[in-house]
């Protein structure tokens, strides 16, 4: 919005103003209103000349930045004709520290411009780095590895897959296991807002936050850039959690290829940009002794015939290669139609490839799979102006995701050693031959496909003292499905390592035949066998989403300002998989024919998630540097189809298995979840440019996932099935404080700095998430009994971020993005029944007869301090070249987060009873014997996730420094 002002104070109604994009000749005109005032919608990211017209007065111009997803207010102040004055217009810097003072806007906004994607360390060359600068955000790890190197952003305590992710106003979000879906190079993004709060109805399905991000164009000159990094294994330090000394060090080293390049096809009428990244990264699995010498021992087994149909398992590698190869592409194309009408058309894709992946320290190169990810989208926008103070914006997108997973071996069996899955591994996989793709963690689709075609259109409209903005979003997604590994296989579980059957040649001998399918207490040592018959794993749905909403921003005073709207979503097909609704799962007739009341039906898409949403926006006297903030709103989002894809295979198994399929069910009382949400702040920015921002956040979740696991006596007949049962009946609050303060000491020196106080709490079992993963329930006979509810997994009390960029002589310059938190919970369980409802692997832990509760332990408070030392060199009028050197965890701190052995039985020491630990175990027979006192000597590190599933976050990565030079013009 711009103010038009007289010398004193007051507001020229009927003043001309005209807004020009520079270097793109796009431009647009309107009348300031009675109120001296005039709004221009949906303007693209850039800077702006505007230039001012008014009977009496001297025309006035002047430059400012317009940033995306923001309402930025700028005061013009127009002098008497026969003077000549300087323009007042307050500007916007180029970067983080310098955003306007939204006045107008009740929205938790933070921008992050392409200044700041340049000068910040990021350690993972992902935007979604410095989205951690927002209040009320963390760092999460990558919860899917199909996007391992797309690091996640946590939301008001969730795991960061409830978030509405957009760009260039068309749909970015994986609808499989939520989150974001391709992926884009840091280069091709022009700018990204990070919106915590009290967003505008335009936003849908998110329940935690939204990310905006907005693509660069190209202007009237020609410009580019080349870039190289490089990050050798001499550059990094040792990983202490996954590959501890004596171990060999573990090879790496990465480097990433960059250019840009952007200009005028037709000068004022048809500009390009386009951007590529290539990812060349050689990881590697470098065996330990002990794991080498267990595989020489498996390999004599093998070869003396101990072995089930096995007698050789090949030359063992001291060490495994797992390259990784990303090719980031993007392109985009702007049309000035006239001055009414602009298109623009972006195609962007992302494909990577991983072999060996999801390969551990303890497992043959037999285990690992060969991974493919392909991802595209193509998307067409027009901008038209209907009216001066009307404008409607098109938009259009087509795009698609294919994920294949290929094993490395088919031999039909899999064979598992203790020794695979310990607490330095977080993997669960087998240690030779078939894998199955199933962990602790959860079931890795082997193949995945989402095919989405979108369909927007918003309408803006200023007339007098109200901004009108309503639209519709209707999303076509014909395929939405994957595949759960369906291949018979015959699983070799073994008490022992292998080099105790070796050092004991008889205990294979004496083994029953066949062999049992769980333990023998006569045969302690002996393996159990057990075979998975060939099956229907793949999951599939066509599913059509539709959103409207309506708002309006209601200046009712100068100093007052009114946000309101309502938003309605339905989803279309939620429950139907395979051409099939919930009554064709075998699961349900069976339950039903065992006399079981359980439920009665079966789920059916929610048609009343109407979402109103106000908010406040107060500038005392209709001051342009403080504002008063505060709303209210309801935010509606489905689960991500993961939760609950057991229900979905179940319909495809019926007639492969005559109703004998899995019984995993939905419940008929089917609720979309929501957040209800509230929030109220202060920002000021002050002269000396100091600027403080106050913000709390209120967020409580309602109807979220839960799922049941049933037995048969426990809750349901005893001649009934096994039931996994979801039900939408979980809850959860979120309350959080943050303080931002902000400085530009002068030219050279920049500072904003985060600090958040907050706490977050749900019901669960042992894992506590909020919205976006399906919680288990400990006792479904006590579904909300004590100790079931704590604090989530993301719950971080304190958090505090530093970004800074220092101007020092001779041209270098210093930039740092440093976090600190303290310790995040994680729960502590058991395999045992000890809450007697015949389900095992839901119970917490139980200590010196107490039994603990959701998220009781903590684990380690993460620091973290990148830095970057740079220095431009000018070669000529027009380029420059900048080398660099990158520095992350600069302290090399151990970061092990929250990412600590979970199961009381894995701890590498042993507990004297599962059902109820007091002391640990001295020698293996447990006859000596240590108390325990604290339950504080139960917390050990386990292996670092991040490099499970990519690069790692909350638990950080060891140190590393990178090299890198950049040339732009």
């Amino acid at each position: 919005m711009i103010a038009v002002e007289d010398p004193a104070g007051g507001r020229i109604a009927g003043a001309g103003v005209t807004v020009t994009l520079e270097r793109a000749a796009v431009s647009r005109s309107a009348s300031t209103n009675e109120r001296g005032e005039v709004r221009f919608e949906a303007l693209p990211p850039g800077t702006y000349s505007i230039a001012v017209r008014a009977s009496g007065f001297e025309e006035k111009t002047s430059r400012v930045a317009v940033s995306v997803s923001s309402q930025a207010t700028f005061a013009v102040i127009l002098g008497p004709q026969t003077l000549k004055q300087t323009v007042q217009v307050r500007d916007r810097g180029p970067s983080l520290a310098s955003q306007p003072v939204e006045t107008t806007s009740s929205a938790i906004n933070t921008v992050v411009t392409t200044e700041d994607l340049d000068e910040i360390p990021l350690s993972a060359r992902s935007f979604a780095n410095i989205a951690y600068l927002a209040p009320f955000t963390a760092p999460v790890e990558p919860s899917d590895p199909t996007k391992a190197r797309i690091t996640a952003v946590s939301f008001g305590g969730s795991s960061g897959l409830n978030v509405d992710l957009s760009v260039d106003g068309g749909d970015n979000n994986d609808d499989y296991i939520g989150g974001f879906l391709q992926n884009y190079s840091p280069e091709a993004m022009q700018e990204f807002a990070v919106r915590t709060s009290q967003f505008g109805a335009d936003t849908s399905h998110t329940n935690g936050g939204s990310v905006v991000v907005s693509t660069r164009r190209g202007s009237d000159d020609w410009h580019g850039s080349g870039a190289y990094y490089y990050r050798g294994n001499a550059l990094n330090a040792r990983n202490t959690l996954d590959n501890p000394e004596p171990n060999p060090k573990q090879p790496f080293s990465r480097q990433n290829l960059v250019g840009t390049l952007g200009g005028p096809i037709k000068t004022g009428k048809l500009w390009f940009f386009s951007s590529y990244e290539y990812i060349h990264e050689n990881a590697s699995v470098a065996y330990s002794a002990n794991s080498l010498a267990e595989f020489n021992a498996l390999q004599q087994l093998a070869t003396g015939g101990s072995l089930a149909n096995v007698s050789s398992i090949g030359a063992i590698p001291s060490s495994v290669a797992q390259p990784y190869r990303e090719t980031l592409f993007s392109s985009r194309i702007d049309w000035r139609q006239s001055e009414r009408s602009q298109w623009f058309v972006r195609a962007s894709l992302d494909r990577n490839h991983t072999k060996n992946d999801l390969l551990q320290q303890g497992a043959l190169p037999s285990t690992g799979a060969t991974a493919n990810s392909n991802y595209y989208s193509v998307l067409l926008s027009n901008q038209f102006q209907f009216a001066p103070n009307t404008l409607g914006v098109l938009t259009l997108e087509a795009s698609g995701f294919h994920h294949t997973k290929v094993r490395n071996s088919t031999i039909g069996e899999a064979f598992d050693f203790p020794f695979t899955v310990n607490f330095l591994t977080t993997s669960g996989l087998e240690t030779f031959g078939d894998n199955q793709f199933a962990s602790a963690i959860t079931a890795f689709p082997v193949q995945r496909d989402q095919q989405k075609y979108q369909f927007r259109y918003d309408v803006s409209h200023s007339r007098g003292a109200h901004a009108l903005r309503f639209g519709v979003n209707f999303i076509h997604e014909p395929v939405l499905r994957g595949a759960l590994t369906g291949n018979p296989e015959t699983l070799f579980s073994y008490p022992q390592d292998p080099s105790f059957y070796v050092a004991n040649p008889g205990v294979l001998a004496r083994c029953p035949n066949p062999l049992p399918s769980s333990p023998d207490p006569n045969f302690p040592d002996c393996p159990t066998e057990n075979a998975s018959g060939a099956s229907d794993g793949s999951f599939s749905q066509s599913i059509q989403r539709l959103g409207f909403y309506a708002e309006d921003a209601w200046r009712v005073t100068r100093s007052f300002t009114v946000n309101a709207g309502l938003r309605y979503d339905t989803t279309f097909g939620l429950f139907v998989a395979s051409g099939h609704d919930q009554a064709a799962n075998p699961g349900l007739a069976t339950l039903q024919a065992s006399g079981s009341t359980l439920i009665s039906g079966i789920p059916h898409d929610y048609r009343k998630a109407f979402a109103p949403r106000v908010g406040i926006a107060y500038a005392p006297n209709a001051s342009a540097t403080a504002v008063f903030r505060a709303g209210a709103g309801l935010y509606y989002n489905d689960l991500a189809q993961n939760g609950w894809v057991d229900a979905f295979t179940a319909v495809n198994n019926f007639n492969l298995r005559n109703g004998s399929g899995p019984n995993a069910l939905i419940d008929p009382n089917y609720h979309t979840p929501y957040a209800l949400t509230a929030s109220a702040g202060f920002e000021h920015a002050f002269a000396n440019n100091w600027r403080v921002n106050i913000t709390y956040e209120h967020q409580q979740g309602v109807h979220q996932y839960r799922r049941y696991e049933y037995t048969p006596g426990f809750g349901i007949p005893a001649k009934a099935p096994a039931v996994s049962l979801f039900r939408t009946d979980n809850r959860s609050i979120y309350n959080g404080l943050a303080l931002q303060v902000q400085h530009k000491f002068s030219e050279r020196f920049e500072v904003t700095a985060n600090y958040t106080l907050s706490h977050a709490t749900t019901w669960g079992a042992t894992v506590g998430e909020l919205f976006d993963y399906v919680n288990g329930v400990s006792n479904v006979l006590d579904p909300f009994g004590p100790g079931d509810h704590g604090p989530s997994g993301e719950d971080i009390r304190h958090r505090f971020v530093l970004v800074g960029v220092l101007q020092l002589p001779w041209k270098f310059e210093v930039s740092t993005l440093s976090q600190f938190e303290s310790a995040r919970p994680f729960t502590m369980s058991t395999p045992a029944d000890v809450n007697g409802d015949g389900v095992v692997g839901n119970d917490r832990a139980v200590v010196n007869g107490v039994q603990t509760s959701l998220d009781q332990f903590r684990g380690t408070p993460f620091y973290q301090v990148d830095l970057r030392v740079s220095r431009n060199i000018a070669l000529g009028e027009r380029v420059t070249l900048r080398p660099f050197a990158e520095f992350f965890n600069l302290f090399n701190r151990q970061n092990p987060g929250n990412n600590y052995v979970p199961d009381i039985s894995a701890l590498p020491t042993s507990v004297n009873d599962i059902t109820n630990a007091t002391a640990f175990c001295r020698n293996a027979g447990c006859t000596q014997t240590r108390p325990i006192t604290s339950v504080n000597q139960l917390r050990v590190p386990a292996g670092a996730l991040g490099d499970f599933f990519g690069p790692g976050t909350t638990v950080g990565i060891p140190f590393a420094a990178q090299l890198g030079v950049r040339l732009g013009f």
